[in-house]
């Protein structure tokens, strides 16, 4: 299959290999890196209708710019999948429009982060059943076996991207306290084996209990972490959605106000989410 990439950075450009290394042609566009063509109306040009183009670029204007552009360029009969982190009610706003020139649009939540081009990618997808399938050998060579849903109708798969972030903020902030209330314990434990240990047969071992052992062994302290943390927007979303459903998220809710507490101190338990962000996401950290 033939299909545009726009946007080629931690994501997108190993998604684009992991691609071309399934058998599919991919044509990659980018403003600030080398690619194979140089603006988005050659990239159009470079596909034959019905074309697929897939934005892989940060949420908000960067990706509402794309988005008008591709509604400008592209013909009815062609689809656009987002696959950037974007608030699910622009997903549907922005599939509405594309669909009044009779464009397809699907909102792709991808998880993966920097170990996704050897491990494969989490896909939560959202769209019509027919736009779906067109694009579903791309999702296949994407995802690991049972890694990929087709989540729903528009604005699906962006939605269960933020309830996977939410829940993403929670899991960290767990490890990060009980990382840091094993620090805080007179009895001389040895942390970096502890949580070593857990990886094996433990109940709460999981990959990113993997990341943060492999972070302390690094650095056991975490010594050369300043412990802030940024907030992408999709934990702000979730407890949003959750006040409007009324459905308790008091454990994603506590990790949000946690990473803005990370703004005004210095705590150990922020030094490993940040240090988790950047195993997982290659997010970039401060350091002392």
């Amino acid at each position: 299959m033939k299909i545009g990439m726009v946007g080629l950075g931690r994501m997108g450009g190993n998604m684009a290999t992991r691609l071309r290394n399934a058998g599919h042609q991919v044509i990659g566009y980018a403003r600030t890196s080398a690619s194979e063509v140089n603006s988005l109306e050659e990239l159009v040009a470079a596909l034959s209708p019905p074309r697929v183009v897939w934005s892989m670029i940060p949420a908000g204007d960067p990706t509402e710019q794309t988005i008008a552009r591709l509604r400008d360029l592209l013909q009815a009969g062609d689809l656009v999948v987002d696959g950037g982190n974007s608030n699910f009610r622009d997903s549907i706003r922005r599939g509405e429009s594309l669909a009044e020139r009779s464009i397809g649009f699907i909102d792709a939540g991808v998880s993966g982060g920097i170990w996704g081009l050897e491990n494969g990618y989490c896909l939560m997808v959202g769209g019509s059943d027919d736009d779906v399938a067109r694009v579903l050998p791309v999702f296949e060579a994407l995802a690991p076996p049972g890694g990929y849903v087709h989540a729903g109708r528009l604005g699906a798969g962006h939605f269960t991207k933020m309830v996977h972030n939410g829940i993403e903020y929670g899991l960290m902030e767990s490890y990060a306290e009980g990382y840091e209330l094993l620090r805080a314990s007179e009895l001389g434990i040895d942390v970096p084996g502890a949580v070593a240990a857990w990886r094996y047969g433990s109940v709460v071992r999981s990959w990113l209990l993997e990341l943060l052992a492999g972070a302390l062994q690094e650095d056991p302290g975490l010594a050369h972490i300043k412990g802030y943390a940024d907030d992408s927007g999709e934990g702000r979303w979730t407890v949003t959605e959750a006040v409007r459903l009324g459905v308790p998220a008091p454990a994603i809710s506590a990790a949000l106000y946690a990473r803005f507490a990370s703004r005004q101190t210095d705590p150990d338990r922020m030094k490993v989410i940040a240090a988790l962000r950047k195993a997982f996401g290659g997010h970039p950290i401060k350091t002392e």
